[in-house]
């Protein structure tokens, strides 16, 4: 078994949000996603930042080009390791 994640960068915490419950739906995930909050750098407003969701894939069975253009329904994108 391997450490494998992914990390969806998106715009703001409803995106987040939503992406998490739908990744779910239609990828069948084992592992509910996690949700982060990325403080761009030097910058205070709370507005001003990433908001990410990271999927564990152990059995490395997630296509990195479907989470690329799920992550885009978002506004968002899929950060590469």
């Amino acid at each position: 078994m391997s450490d494998v994640r992914h990390v969806l960068v998106l715009p703001d915490r409803e995106a987040a949000d939503e992406a998490a419950r739908a990744l779910e739906g239609r990828f069948g995930l084992d592992e509910e996603p996690r949700i982060v909050r990325d403080a761009l750098a030097g910058e205070d407003d709370a507005e001003d930042a990433q908001w990410l969701v990271v999927l564990t894939d152990a059995e490395e069975r997630l296509d990195a080009a479907a989470l690329d253009s799920f992550a885009g329904e978002w506004d968002g994108w899929r950060e590469e390791p």
